[in-house]
């Protein structure tokens, strides 16, 4: 700890940081002014040149976290404004048949205000209000009761409860509130018993899961979405209760599974545990605000579809009823995780930089998708993508993945067909994302079920990599089924 403290007040951390800071800068000018006949690529502009520049400086910085990976992405819409908008400076705009096409500064800004960002945003107000109005208490003991006191059945209670409630609202927020629950629990076991390593594994395990299931569950849910619904780009038209449709049958198999596996690994050696979740519900007119705001919001987001309300559209509904009832006040939305809309909002950015220039058309046209792989391209994506969330943020990932698999798709064309078609491949990106839970680094639930002390590193990797590898072969299995039958 001593050490730790030394090499803070040292600045040890920041001059590695700043290396590494200093090392994307220098690639991303070597990229910018390299001779375009380098990169192989016909037809390629100056300000194509520039956006692979930006791009190779976002896997850099996100990948070596040397400025916050929310920071990362103001910088790539802070370059993309000032270099290759049509509101960026006029020597680097130049003429545009010799510098090419222009980004349109009004949408790069636009990407703040995307409609999948109001879709967070409303996940994010619902999670506030129920936290508020104590509702989620509420929730997690009338769900907990049906599964009795038998330390399995518990055990999976905890899991799909998690499951569940990740699935709107925010998985680390999720696994806080999970973790605490448990606290009186684990009073009840034994110290050196290993159902305490089960129930606490339980927790990030449920809520990494659990995000797979909407797609307001976790940003790369977000990504394939909104690339997926673009009326500019796939305009697949795909529907909040589509998604669920698949993806929740999906995560509750996962999870049983998963407590199959926990049950084999830490077996509880007390068989009945006695359940007291502290905390109550608030009984005034504000909770049954949120109450009934929060089941209508729920309802119009899975059947929304069949009354012509798209997803983005519902996420209104409680931000506004909130707001004029005062049931969430300025100082509340202060809670909201403002670090993931950023997050999102660059990797929207990248994607709108790549389609707006023409470099992914470029793109397609040079390189020979067609003659790729299906199999082989879902399979790579998918490991790949495994691999990177294992050790950097998985919102990122899926923001350096998916549009580059975008452009791969567009490319392949019909030859998709055999794996389900472009939706598999990206929905399977955010698959991959949320299977990744080896690490403590991983994902904040599992960083947050670590700090509790009752798990060690071995346990975590050993479950993170079983579960983890489970989900992507059934769940890039479900894909392919379900895409060539047309459902999603």
């Amino acid at each position: 700890m001593q050490e730790t403290v030394t090499k803070a007040l040292t600045g040890d951390f920041n001059k590695k940081k700043g290396l590494w800071f200093l090392f994307a800068a220098i690639i991303t000018l070597i990229v910018w002014n390299l001779p375009i006949s380098v990169f192989g690529i016909a037809g390629l502009t100056i300000v194509q040149q520039r956006v692979i520049a930006i791009f190779v400086m976002a896997i850099i910085l996100w990948l070596t976290e040397a400025i916050p990976a929310w920071a990362t992405s103001v910088t790539i819409i802070f370059v993309l404004l000032f270099c290759v908008s049509d509101s960026s400076f006029n020597f680097l705009q130049g003429n545009t048949g010799e510098y090419g096409q222009l980004l349109d500064s009004v949408g790069i800004m636009a990407c703040f205000a995307d409609p999948t960002i109001i879709l967070f945003l409303g996940g994010f107000i619902l999670a506030i209000a129920a936290t508020k109005s104590g509702l989620d208490v509420w929730m997690a003991k009338t769900l907990i009761k049906p599964f009795g006191t038998k330390s399995k059945n518990v055990l999976l209670g905890f899991m799909l409860i998690t499951g569940l409630f990740s699935m709107f609202i925010s998985n680390t927020a999720t696994a806080a509130m999970m973790l605490t629950f448990l606290t009186p629990v684990f009073k009840a076991l034994p110290a050196n018993g290993k159902g305490r390593i089960a129930l606490t594994m339980a927790i990030p395990i449920g809520a990494n899961l659990g995000g797979m299931g909407t797609p307001i569950g976790t940003p790369p849910n977000a990504f394939a979405y909104k690339v997926l619904n673009d009326p500019a780009g796939m305009d697949m038209n795909i529907g909040f209760g589509q998604w669920m449709m698949v993806m929740a049958p999906l995560v509750i198999i996962l999870l049983i599974i998963a407590w199959f596996i926990m049950c084999k690994l830490f077996p509880f050696s007390k068989k009945n545990i006695e359940l007291k979740i502290e905390g109550d519900m608030h009984h005034n007119w504000r909770t049954v605000v949120v109450g009934v705001t929060f089941a209508i919001t729920i309802f119009l987001w899975v059947f929304g579809k069949q009354f012509g309300i798209n997803a983005n559209t519902v996420a209104m509904l409680p931000i506004a009823v909130f707001a004029f009832t005062g049931v969430i006040t300025s100082k509340d939305l202060r809670d909201i995780d403002w670090g993931v809309i950023w997050m999102v909002a660059g990797g929207f950015a990248l994607g709108l930089a790549l389609n707006g220039t023409g470099l992914a058309e470029v793109a397609i046209k040079s390189i020979p998708f067609g003659e790729w792989s299906p199999i082989v391209i879902l399979i790579i994506a998918g490991l790949v993508c495994y691999f990177l969330s294992n050790f950097i943020s998985n919102t990122a990932t899926a923001a350096l993945m998916i549009p580059i698999l975008t452009v791969v798709c567009e490319g392949m064309g019909n030859k998709l067909d055999i794996i389900g078609g472009t939706s598999t491949v990206l929905i399977g990106i955010a698959i991959a994302a949320s299977a990744a839970m080896s690490l403590p680094i991983s994902t904040p639930p599992n960083a947050i079920a670590y700090s509790t002390g009752l798990i060690e590193q071995k346990y975590m990797a050993k479950t993170g990599l079983i579960v983890g590898l489970i989900t992507l072969i059934i769940g890039f299995s479900l894909l392919i089924v379900v895409g060539k039958m047309g459902i999603l």
